[in-house]
């Protein structure tokens, strides 16, 4: 199966913003939840943020509360992760994830559908 191309991953100082896209390959916005998750070098893919097939209900990792967004455009069909502040423990390669059965699930058990990824670089 086609997996979506996340976009917007790049180097980036510390204190800078970037804004991550995932585009809707499978038809899944809009009728369930997306997520994005990460990867730092060397450790597990932890949750990074989730949004509910509706957009009214938003979730965020501690370390990321106050910094990032999670949306979705369904007239786009698109989501997007915008990030500021970025610091250098952001550095991560991050997921797109589609096709949720909640968005509350923080393990990624539940979603159907992952995108390749983006290199996120935070510089100090």
């Amino acid at each position: 199966q086609e997996q979506p191309v996340e976009s917007g991953g790049r180097l980036v100082q510390t204190g800078g913003s970037l804004r991550l896209s995932c585009p809707d390959s499978w038809g899944t916005f809009g009728r369930y939840a997306m997520g994005w998750f990460r990867q730092p070098p060397g450790e597990l893919r932890e949750f990074v943020a989730s949004i509910s097939w509706n957009g009214d209900k938003t979730y965020y990792a501690e370390s990321v509360k106050g910094r990032f967004t999670i949306s979705l455009d369904n007239a786009k069909s698109t989501g997007y992760l915008e990030m500021n502040d970025l610091k250098p423990e952001d550095t991560a390669t991050y997921y797109c994830a589609a096709g949720g059965r909640t968005a509350l699930d923080r393990t990624g058990s539940y979603y159907d559908h992952w995108g390749r990824g983006t290199q996120v670089t935070v510089s100090s």
